[in-house]
């Protein structure tokens, strides 16, 4: 019933407004011919002006009736209940009769004052897309950003042979906003090119680049990452939030591979699987010479059987071969710390004049142990300790250095070593040429004599040309006891001789030392959690070590990014 009324109030108004409108303007245009252009007077002035006056009272009376009609009563709730029972069976917001137009116009004559949603109406004008993204985004930062760079390292095909490349620029940009907002995959960016408006501004709201494309890129342009991790840091220093030399804290985070834990097998296991496939290649081969032997099922034929088992053997002895090349080298490593243990410990027997305490070092085994893992998968990846140690997963060792006044990654690097006892001297090492750090702060795990040696280069008169080390022997205890709280005198220098343990105690106990360290966990782990947590970054998309090595760079080079976006909003 409303609705019908509504339809017959719509259409009187518009053939009332539409015949006065045309009769007015017609008796305009007729005075106009008649005056001006034939002159010849016109005795129906009058007439004309009445006409208007009449025009302006219809029309009046015209816009009354639809301040009246939007005046009506819409019907009740029990109206429309009684409406929903009598007229439909099932839910009234999902039926396609009147029950949705009776909410419909109850809906409309609510008081609410609601925001116009037009998708309709075409731009008359292409629309600038910086205007619809917040002055302060970090996508105008990271396009002046990478303006500035001016990178070179870039491979173009330069020769205008080919179809039309995507600029480099663009393509760092891209990656750079993408990774920082928790998009790595090369097929959700290629999606972000259609659906977000800070991609397709960094686009030019016409390319969309393949996610092929995209990949490719990424694979073929490390040696212009690692231009750009280094012209962002010095980008910091110009800035003023990064100093040229200062102190680091590095840390090693577990990152999942690109492979399933189930995926791998052990030496022992790989060794009877071998012997497993062998048999079953001799009975198969017996079986097929004995002609009297018991049919396979449909579908089954022994030559392809027993190519199945020598490929799945062939595999197996690779693998097998992998783990034993694997632990030569680890054995080599051992080897070295044991004969280095059992020289310190004679010289400390002779200059003691007694036998050493505790537990005489152990050589390495001789064979590969039973538990030594190979994935197929990925290879080079590693079963790792990972969470709270409490159970393991197929992963990659990711280091980071990081400073501590910006907490910016000075240095970063990817490896399978399961834990960080031989990463120390490999990190320091791998910290860019634009940053001279003075001290180095770690955990525990990252303890070694040699490496603190190597680290700190220490001359004749004990003078350190490296940075020095400030690492944890022992585990300490997060607890803060009262004996903490108290102040305490700093502890005595060590005595002559002392060994490097014992050097690097008496260091940690001191008010200075307490202080760097204490840092270590207010700078690397909180970088960590960022990247795992803010944008995402919990397992490697690509596989093998010197790829997992790229795709860790432009993770870190994206933090970097947003980093200093950060510091540069205050």
């Amino acid at each position: 019933m409303w609705r019908t009324i509504d339809k017959w109030i719509c259409a009187v108004m518009s053939v009332l407004t539409i015949a006065v409108t045309a009769l007015v303007i017609g008796l305009v245009l007729a005075q106009i011919v008649f005056r001006y252009i034939l002159k010849i007077s016109v005795p129906w002035t009058e007439e004309l002006a009445r006409a208007m006056y009449i025009y302006i009272v219809v029309l009046g009376v015209v816009l009354l009736a639809v301040c009246c009609a939007s005046r009506v009563k819409p019907p009740k709730i029990t109206d429309q209940a009684i409406f929903y029972s009598a007229n439909c069976q099932s839910s009234p917001l999902i039926t396609d009769g009147s029950p949705k137009d009776v909410v419909f116009r109850y809906n409309q004559h609510m008081s609410a004052r609601l925001v116009n949603v037009d998708r309709d109406t075409p731009l008359l004008f292409p629309e600038d897309l910086r205007h619809w993204l917040p002055e302060n985004h970090l996508v105008h930062f990271i396009i002046d950003a990478v303006e500035q760079m001016n990178i070179t390292g870039f491979k173009v095909n330069t020769s205008g042979s080919g179809s039309e490349q995507y600029p480099p620029e663009m393509m760092l940009m891209l990656l750079l906003y993408c990774y920082a907002t928790r998009r790595m995959s090369s097929r959700m960016i290629e999606d972000a090119t259609y659906t977000d408006v800070a991609v397709r501004y960094i686009c030019g709201n016409s390319a969309h680049p393949d996610h092929t494309v995209i990949c490719r890129f990424r694979t073929e342009n490390r040696g212009a990452f690692k231009e750009a991790f280094t012209k962002v840091l010095v980008m910091a220093q110009e800035m003023g939030y990064m100093k040229q030399v200062g102190n680091i804290s590095v840390d090693g985070t577990k990152i999942h591979a690109n492979a399933s834990k189930h995926s791998a097998v052990s030496y022992q296991r790989a060794k009877e699987m071998i012997e497993e496939a062998e048999k079953e290649v001799e009975e198969l081969l017996a079986k097929a010479e004995d002609a009297d032997s018991r049919p396979l099922e449909d579908g089954l034929r022994i030559p392809e059987e027993i190519r199945l088992r020598e490929e799945r053997k062939a595999a197996l002895e690779e693998a097998k071969a992998a783990m034993e090349e694997r632990y030569e080298e680890v054995k080599k490593v051992e080897q070295a710390e044991y004969e280095r243990k059992v020289k310190e410990r004679t010289e400390r027997e002779k200059e003691t004049g007694k036998k050493a305490g505790g537990k005489e070092p152990q050589p390495p085994a001789e064979e590969v142990p039973e538990k030594s893992q190979y994935n197929f998968t990925d290879p080079e990846s590693r079963i790792m300790k990972a969470g709270n140690g409490q159970h393991f997963e197929q992963s990659y060792n990711a280091q980071a250095a990081v400073d501590v006044g910006s907490m910016l990654i000075v240095g970063e690097y990817v490896t399978n070593h399961a834990n960080d006892k031989q990463e120390l001297e490999e990190i320091v090492g791998r910290v860019d040429e634009v940053y001279t750090p003075e001290t180095v702060s770690a955990d525990t795990g990252f303890f070694s004599e040699d490496a603190v040696k190597k680290v700190e280069r220490r001359d004749e008169q004990g003078a350190a040309a490296g940075p020095v080390v400030y690492c944890a022997v022992e585990k300490q205890s997060h607890h803060r006891s009262v004996a903490d709280l108290e102040k305490q005198e700093e502890p005595p220098e060590p005595a002559a001789g002392a060994t490097v343990k014992e050097v690097m105690g008496q260091r940690l106990k001191s008010a200075e030392g307490k202080g760097i360290y204490k840092k270590r966990k207010e700078t690397v782990e909180p970088v960590f959690g960022i990247i795992k947590q803010a944008m995402g970054f919990r397992q490697f998309l690509l596989r093998g070590l010197e790829k997992v090595n790229l795709e860790w760079e432009i993770v870190c080079l994206g933090y970097n990014v947003k980093r200093l976006f950060r510091l540069s909003q205050g």
